[in-house]
């Protein structure tokens, strides 16, 4: 299953560089991958135009986002990611979740 998000990240040119700094592979925490994968995600991606991000998650098909997004929260790392993440991050919405999920209206393999 795919799921598809989108944030964005405060308008600043600074900020966006650091944010990308903090997702190299160099530079990233080991327990931010492996919490990502324990949860059952298979593939993560994040892209970028301007200060909009756009994440791709590959998961099964029986993958609960609710309960696997809280049981990601509580493994090591994690918490103090989203703190740091926080700083270079704003809601696109006025409600609890920061990333938003997205709905696909096109598939091109549905297409004839």
């Amino acid at each position: 299953m795919r799921h598809c998000l989108t944030l964005d990240l405060k308008p600043d040119p600074e900020n966006i560089f650091a944010y990308e700094q903090w997702h190299r592979p160099d530079k990233i925490k080991k327990e931010i991958p492996e919490g990502i994968r324990a949860v059952g995600i298979q593939e993560m991606e994040i892209y970028r135009w301007e200060h909009r991000l756009f994440l791709i998650v590959d998961t099964e098909d029986d993958f609960d986002w609710d309960k696997q997004m809280k049981k990601l929260a509580g493994l090591p790392g994690q918490q103090e990611w989203e703190i740091l993440m926080d700083a270079y991050q704003q809601k696109l919405t006025k409600g609890k979740d920061k990333w938003m999920k997205m709905h696909a209206i096109f598939t091109l393999t549905n297409c004839t």
